[in-house]
């Protein structure tokens, strides 16, 4: 469900990777690797945010050089810092979300919301909201649609113990029959979610 090949990207004169192959059926799969590396930058050109200086990406089976739409019609995207609209509230976020992948807020994205804590803060404008509780909302959103691939970085930050069991009991049911790309330095998040570790040294070698 995901698939990307001969990525590369560099700034100025700095390389940040180039090369990048590899694919994924579905299933979690943790890049690790060290700070300042490049991963947010992989991650972002993965959820078409970003744009590669060569290469493709598939999502779902849809390009998104040649068909963006679809490919990220099948995305949910969690970025580190998971600020929408300052204006809008978490209420808003979720039907705007559902709206947009043709379908409404029912009853597994309530319960998820509800064991994410997010109770409190559905009329709280994303302004107002916490660093974590932003997160929550972007990450309850996966549970909406007929979504294929789930890209996450850093979907700890900002989580208390609650939510990273919560965090981790998601991410192992949806990569039942979803891609779940994340990025984190903790391994026992990664174990705790029965996730692949991958680093650059890896995703070249597939090459």
């Amino acid at each position: 469900m995901l698939r990307f090949e001969n990525l590369s990207k560099q700034y100025s004169e700095r390389i940040i990777f180039q090369g990048l192959h590899y694919e994924v059926a579905s299933g979690c799969v943790a890049l690790n690797d060290e700070s300042g590396s490049g991963k947010s930058t992989l991650l972002g050109i993965l959820a078409g945010t970003i744009e590669a200086d060569a290469g493709d990406v598939w999502l779902g089976g849809h390009s998104l050089r040649t068909a963006p739409l679809a490919a990220k019609s099948v995305l949910t995207y969690v970025p580190e810092d998971c600020m929408t609209h300052p204006d809008q509230t978490g209420r808003e976020y979720l039907r705007n979300v559902a709206a947009a992948r043709q379908t409404t807020v029912g009853s597994d994205t309530l319960d998820l919301a509800e064991r994410f804590g997010l109770a409190p803060h559905f009329e709280k404008r994303f302004g107002q909201m916490s660093f974590g509780t932003r997160k929550k909302f972007f990450l309850t959103a996966a549970t909406l649609g007929e979504t294929r691939v789930v890209i996450a970085d850093e979907p700890l930050g900002g989580l208390d113990a609650a939510g990273r069991a919560t965090l981790v009991d998601l991410f192992r049911t949806l990569s039942g029959t979803r891609t779940v790309l994340f990025t984190s330095y903790d391994t026992g998040f990664t174990q705790a979610c029965e996730a692949t570790s991958v680093d650059f040294a890896t995703l070249a070698a597939h090459g």
